[in-house]
């Protein structure tokens, strides 16, 4: 990845004043350690005239696939071909991004204790990209970039140049120009709208990220008129991050606007209502749900099955009660995502060896879920067409066997409740079928007398007297033989 910024001086004030604004010295050629590879800042050319620095990221492409995955630490590697052989080592990303805040961070808070007149000046700037990613072609570049002084000249890099009727591909040369920015306002432009851009980060978007986009997006992104399509990519089209990063944003325009602090704007509710407890969202109430069960059953060794994004195992890993803890899914995609949220590549050995991620279908019987003392499926089965649930049902209760059984899955009786839901839709588009309480009893009861279980009920969330709860959980209990024989009689 590469990046170039110029800018020209006069002999009263010289270009090579880009050292000190950079803190880098114009006659040095510097190098930085980063996650994914290595950092060199160099000038290829320096003087009074014409300054301009160059950031050259050399990214270690294998790495790139495999930090944080496997290493015994319960990793789930997607080995595809297709990780190892891409563009990211090559175009302008979220990794030279990363890598310009971390390189440049002092330039980029306008902070230069040598020269700290000229850190808060506009300079003339011109910024090379060579290799830029931008979904959405030339047109969205110019939308981004002309808003905020830049002057843009942005050309399509052809699929090949020997055969031009294949047409451009999704990658655009870009060159901005300005001559009223300071140096801390380029950096930051291009910091957001680099990653706005390729529509893709690197690395686990969490709630930090609005911090750091109303950072870097201080002074223009609240007015930017682009600012929905900026705020929704940076932050991975996260729906509850955008809309925090949006609200948050609305007020600082607010404020600028009645030219007063957003503390004096965000004062309409008295201090004392802000405790006021707002409702728990059924998915928290559901995990809290199956923690308790299975803290009743005594369980040390625990299954997700079907753990998604691994939000439970996150939240058993923080109870030392459990000693092993495995998720497992059929996506791999999920299981990554799972291993960036439960931070497996900084986790430290202890906490990593109480952890496990792997891929696999409960469609087939698998060897190494055998032996566990309980097994969650938490909104797992409404996912299968019917014909394979006897397939699930043998693969978990009559192979792998746990002690103890959870699942979970949605009351349909329930959803007249929700608003938002039209009538006779599922709850997720992925739903092959949602079942009324009587529904998921008899199915409960069956699958428990076919394996040996017992199996009783339990509401999660509001027990509504008419339609019941929004989800049903059943708990399985195996029985032992004595059990087994008297409730056979």
């Amino acid at each position: 990845m590469f990046l170039t910024i110029t800018t020209t001086g006069t002999p009263e004030r010289p270009a090579t004043d880009l050292g000190y604004l950079l803190h880098k010295h114009p006659d040095k050629a510097q190098a930085f350690s980063t996650s994914y590879g290595r950092a060199h800042v160099l000038y290829p050319e320096a003087d009074a005239d014409r300054c301009t620095a160059a950031l050259l990221l050399e990214v270690d492409a294998v790495a790139l696939v495999r930090r944080g995955k496997g290493k015994g630490r319960g990793g789930a590697p997607d080995a595809a071909l297709a990780q190892y052989v891409n563009d990211r080592p090559y175009a302008a990303s979220s990794l030279l991004a990363v890598a310009l805040s971390g390189v440049f961070s002092s330039a980029m808070r306008g902070v230069c204790s040598a020269r700290p007149e000229r850190a808060a000046q506009p300079l003339p700037l011109r910024v090379e990209v060579p290799s830029l990613p931008a979904r959405g072609g030339p047109d969205l570049v110019r939308k981004l970039f002309e808003p905020l002084g830049w002057a843009v000249t942005v050309e399509p890099v052809p699929l090949d140049t020997v055969f031009p009727q294949w047409g451009d591909s999704r990658y655009v040369r870009l060159v901005l120009e300005a001559e009223r920015l300071t140096l801390a306002e380029a950096l930051r432009h291009l910091y957001v709208l680099l990653p706005v851009l390729d529509d893709a980060k690197h690395y686990w978007v969490s709630s930090d990220e609005v911090d750091k986009l109303l950072r870097a997006g201080e002074g223009w992104l609240p007015g930017h008129p682009e600012q929905k399509l900026i705020t929704s990519r940076y932050l991975s089209r996260r729906w509850s991050l955008t809309r925090e990063a949006m609200e948050r944003l609305e007020l600082v325009r607010l404020a600028e606007a009645d030219d007063s602090e957003v503390e004096d704007i965000d004062n309409a509710v008295e201090a004392e209502t802000e405790t006021e407890e707002k409702p728990t969202p059924l998915a928290v109430q559901r995990r809290d749900a199956i923690i308790a069960a299975l803290q009743a059953s005594g369980a040390t060794r625990v299954l997700d099955l079907g753990c998604g994004q691994g939000q439970l195992v996150q939240a058993l890993l923080k109870d030392v009660r459990y000693t092993e803890i495995v998720g497992v899914d059929v996506s791999m995609r999920a299981l990554t995502i799972a291993s960036r949220r439960l931070k497996l590549d900084r986790m430290g050995e202890l906490q990593a060896s109480r952890v496990k991620l792997f891929q696999s279908s409960l469609a087939y019987t698998d060897n190494r879920l055998k032996g566990y003392d309980a097994a969650v499926l938490s909104e797992v089965i409404e996912h299968l067409d019917l014909p394979r649930l006897p397939a699930l049902e043998y693969a978990v209760f009559g192979a792998a066997r746990p002690r103890t059984v959870l699942v979970t899955t949605p009351n349909v009786e329930y959803n007249v409740r929700w608003e938002s839901l039209p009538a006779g839709h599922v709850r997720h588009g992925d739903h092959r079928f949602e079942w009324t309480r009587e529904e998921f009893r008899a199915w409960a009861a069956a699958v428990a007398e076919r394996h040996g279980y017992d199996v009783e009920f339990v509401p999660v969330g509001p027990d509504d007297p008419e339609v019941g709860p929004p989800t049903q959980m059943a708990v399985f209990t195996m029985l032992d033989p004595n059990e087994k024989e008297a409730k056979a009689a």
